[in-house]
């Protein structure tokens, strides 16, 4: 894959920096959105403000997703045939052979390598068994669990989990049972949202990619996804109301933010129910105008409760 040299016109000039954008479209980092959720402890825990939680939620959040990237290779090493007969995985580089296994290979490597560092550096025994047990259940969930109904989606939710736990063990904050609950949850809802896309694509003529698609239909995805839709907006509305969150954050106006929540989850079932395109949760909230409104305004409503008026409290 090297480029060949000693061109006198310079043509293989443009080839690095593509094989360059190949190794950074392999890595996903477009999905780092997810890792996100290492930082609900410190935000629910009015840590934001103090350097060293905030430093170690950075460290952490940054070893989530080298690993997460050295797991997209160990999935497309895995998955290479079967992406080639998907319309839009069969652009990934090592389907379309841009780039080549041996070189995958090494790129994951390293980058399981830094996330060690980072693990290392954070000096957290939880967090490096958390980081672990992230990384086994992905590499199981590649080869075997990803082809097993609800199984599939139950890997994808737990991992959302361990985020948050993650988040906990380096912030010194113990995410509560309502963060870990909705977390779940909310995973959920957005695994089923992407399992009704696949099966839509086979529906349209395309071969199947995943064998759990055996274990769904369009009806009992749809139902799923209501269902989880309800529960989400119904627990998050109890978390807001209930007596501890309310003595915890010293007010009681946390319920207004689930408006937010409300609207988000409503406009995320337009574009999977009415759009049909919710092939990539991360894609649609990068996408979305309407979605990354409603998070914004959550977070800005969630920071002037619990930060603002917490602050005026005598």
């Amino acid at each position: 894959m090297v480029p060949p040299s000693g061109d006198a016109d310079g043509s293989d000039m443009p080839k690095r920096p593509s094989r360059l954008a190949a190794f950074v479209r392999l890595a996903r980092p477009h999905q780092y959105i997810k890792n996100t959720f290492v930082f609900l402890p410190l935000f629910f825990g009015w840590k934001l403000s103090v350097p060293a939680a905030l430093g170690s939620a950075t460290l952490a959040f940054v070893a989530f997703c080298l690993t997460a990237s050295a797991v997209y290779v160990i999935n497309d090493l895995k998955d290479i045939e079967e992406d080639r007969a998907h319309p839009a995985k069969r652009n990934r580089p090592l389907a379309s052979g841009v780039l080549s296994p041996g070189a995958a290979l090494v790129f994951g490597a390293v980058l399981l390598v830094g996330a060690a560092v980072l693990a290392a550096w954070i000096g957290s025994v939880g967090f490096a068994a958390i980081l672990a047990g992230y990384l086994g259940i992905n590499i199981l969930y590649s080869f075997s669990l990803k082809h097993r109904s609800l199984i599939d989606l139950a890997c994808i939710a737990v991992c959302f989990v361990l985020r948050v736990f993650a988040g906990g063990v380096v912030t010194g904050v113990p995410p509560s049972h309502w963060i870990v609950l909705m977390t779940f949850l909310l995973a959920l809802f957005l695994g089923f949202a992407k399992r009704r896309d696949d099966l839509l694509l086979s529906a349209a003529g395309c071969e199947k990619t995943r064998r759990s698609l055996d274990g769904y239909n369009l009806e009992f995805v749809s139902v799923a996804m209501m269902i989880m839709a309800a529960v989400v907006i119904v627990s998050y509305i109890l978390y807001t109301l209930s007596p501890e969150v309310i003595a915890k954050h010293g007010s009681d106006k946390l319920y207004l933010t689930a408006i937010f929540v409300i609207m988000g989850m409503l406009r995320y079932l337009q574009i999977t129910l009415v759009e049909c395109k919710s092939g990539s949760p991360t894609l649609v909230l990068l996408r979305d105008g309407f979605i990354q409104a409603s998070l914004v305004l959550w977070i800005v409503s969630c920071y002037l409760i619990l930060y603002v008026e917490r602050s005026r409290i005598p």
